[in-house]
Parts: C-alpha cells; sequence; structure tokens
C-alpha cells in the first residue's frame, strides 16, 4: 500500500492540490454559487473521509485539509488550463509509486469532488450548466490521458 511516506514533500503538495485545483475550475465555469460550490468541496472531503479504510493512500489525502495553488492566475481560463495540467502531473506521479486500484480511487474522487462542486449550486434551472459539463469532461479527460 502506498502512503505519504512514499512521496516527497513537492510530490505530496501537488498530490494535495490537484482536488481542489478540479473543484476550482468548475467552481469557475460558471459566474454564480462560488459560496455553495466551495462548501460542496469541503463537503466531498469529508465525505470520502466517512469511507475510511478502503485506501489509506486516500485516507491521508482526504484527511489533510484541501489545499489549493495559491498561484494567482489572470483569467479562468489560465486557472483551467494549469489545473488541467496539475492534474495530469498528479496523476502520472501517483502511477508511478501507487497502484492501480489507488490510481482509479484517486481519479473517482476528483471526478465526484468536481460533480458535487457543479450540482452546489442550479444555474438557469440546471443541475448542471453547460459550462460546469464542459469543465468536468476536461477534468476526466486530464485524469485519464497521464496514464493511458
Amino acid at each position: 500500500m502506498t502512503s505519504k511516506s512514499d512521496f516527497t514533500t513537492e510530490e505530496w503538495e501537488l498530490i494535495l492540490e490537484a482536488p481542489p485545483s478540479a473543484g476550482m475550475i468548475v467552481v469557475t465555469a460558471q459566474r454564480g454559487g462560488s459560496f455553495r460550490e466551495t462548501i460542496a468541496m469541503a463537503k466531498a472531503y469529508v465525505e470520502a473521509r466517512q469511507q475510511h479504510g478502503k485506501s489509506e493512500l486516500l485516507d491521508e489525502i482526504v484527511a489533510a485539509k484541501p489545499e489549493r495553488d495559491h498561484t494567482h492566475y489572470h483569467s479562468p481560463e489560465e486557472l483551467r488550463q494549469h489545473g488541467l495540467q496539475h492534474l495530469r502531473d498528479s496523476v502520472a506521479l501517483l502511477a508511478s509509486k501507487a497502484s492501480p486500484e489507488e490510481v482509479d480511487e484517486y481519479r473517482r474522487f476528483i471526478v465526484n469532488l468536481s460533480h458535487k462542486v457543479a450540482a452546489a449550486h442550479r444555474e438557469h434551472g440546471q443541475e448542471v450548466s453547460d459550462a460546469e459539463q464542459s469543465a468536468i469532461d476536461d477534468i476526466t479527460g486530464a485524469l485519464h490521458t497521464a496514464t493511458e
């Protein structure tokens, strides 16, 4: 089993920052609802912690306070591009050190978090707006292109 001790400090930061980066990509995809969406991100961590025990690695990730990249971006598009690269890099790193099952659990956690953030605020009568769905599609693509 893979754990935090298998990573350098910098590598662990990359692993911890990727899920909130995905959340921020969704938050900035559509104007409005950012407060609810940020709370939904925190709730995704709480729910994952309640499923404690399936993966030591995921347990350690969700037990940590969600860390976000503190880089200041000039636009939502810049945040999106940097965040998607961050996701690709984190999955590639995990794939080099963790089991395929652990990598899949990490991917599922990030996709689940992204869906929860998108659904937290209805836009124009839709649970998930077209812009948010596009962001989720990009996130899902970034998570799978790293190792496939």
